[in-house]
């Protein structure tokens, strides 16, 4: 089951990498459905809150009424940084299923740990590495593209 959500934020994640977006993707599931889909939108927004996970958990809010999203499900191909992690913590997300870890920013074990480390009055579960191989290669795509972008328009 967790398979066939992250394949709809990998969805996500290529909307994003087709607007230039570092490739996030994010759905929010309650009761076996979808009720959220986002993806990163920084760049296009100019707006550093622009996460996948926060777009997400906004239309999920807004979906639902209510800024508690108890019982609900994330789906994130790329693991939250710490604003991320925080807007989770603070929506009371039940549970993260994160594709691939982020050894630069990540919030959720990899530099650091806001689920587990803090005394915090939610703590969200979390399993990792789902579909972590098609989380890992969008990314490293994308990177290996810009670069490209960026030689051409420097050679010009």
């Amino acid at each position: 089951m967790e398979e066939k959500y992250m394949k709809q934020a990998l969805k996500e994640a290529q909307k994003a990498y087709d607007k230039l977006e570092i490739p996030v993707g994010a759905i929010i599931v309650k009761d076996g459905k979808i009720i959220a889909r986002a993806h990163n939108q920084k760049e296009t927004k100019f707006d550093t809150t622009k996460h996948a996970e926060i777009l997400a958990i906004q239309k999920a809010s807004k979906k639902l009424n209510s800024w508690r999203l108890i019982d609900c499900e994330m789906y994130v191909t790329l693991e939250p940084c710490s604003m991320c992690a925080g807007a989770i913590i603070n929506s009371r997300i039940k549970k993260v299923y994160i594709g691939t870890m982020d050894e630069k920013t990540g919030a959720v074990g990899s530099v650091f740990n806001l689920f587990e480390d803090y005394t915090f009055n939610h703590k969200p579960e979390f399993e990792t590495g789902i579909l972590q191989q098609e989380c890992e290669d969008i990314l490293k795509r994308f990177f290996k593209d810009l670069r490209k972008i960026k030689k051409t328009k420097n050679e010009e």
